[in-house]
């Protein structure tokens, strides 16, 4: 059943890819983007990424999409057409040999959930024979969050507070200028 629902999210996921490319009100745009983002969330948690969910749904449906609606509401509400065929046959070739080589070199890495992966034979048992002794931590994900993983989750946090004091400045600056 979980392959099943993989797989639709994906084609979702698709979906949404090429209609957020075909529009061209801007509105509808940025509220399928934040849709995007929280559709990958749930892919994300499907893959057991419980931390990057979140993140994409904080970041991507949540700060993007009010900083892409702040944008639109400076600007247009819908993109000018202009028609040059050949851009978009360009930009499609571009995209398919991008994800062509994409899959060609994924095709090298191990199957997902492979019990003989590097990841499991070197890092991950390390982890769990040190981790109570070199960081004094009961818990296993805390002690890799907050220790091995220090400046991983300490980037994801400036991120996330750099998009807050970003959105706070718009509103802001929204603020002033209507006084």
């Amino acid at each position: 059943m979980e392959p099943i629902l993989d797989l639709l999210l994906l084609l979702l996921v698709v979906a949404m890819a090429v209609a957020i490319a075909r529009l061209t009100n801007l509105i509808a745009v940025a509220i399928l983007t934040g849709v995007y983002s929280l559709v990958l969330a749930a892919l994300y948690v499907l893959l057991d990424a419980v931390d990057v969910a979140f993140t994409e749904a904080a970041v991507g449906a949540g700060i993007t999409l009010t900083l892409m609606l702040a944008a639109i509401s400076l600007s247009a509400r819908r993109e000018r057409v202009r028609r040059r065929p050949w851009r978009n046959a360009v930009a499609t070739l571009t995209c398919l040999v991008i994800a062509a080589g994409m899959v060609y070199a994924s095709l090298d890495m191990p199957h997902f959930g492979d019990p003989s992966a590097p990841i499991h034979n070197h890092v991950a048992p390390r982890y769990i024979e040190d981790s109570p002794t070199e960081i004094g931590i009961p818990n296993m994900v805390t002690s890799i969050l907050a220790s091995y993983r220090g400046y991983d989750t300490l980037g994801e946090t400036t991120v996330i507070f750099t998009a807050g004091i970003a959105v706070l400045a718009l509103l802001w600056r929204w603020r002033r200028a209507e006084t």
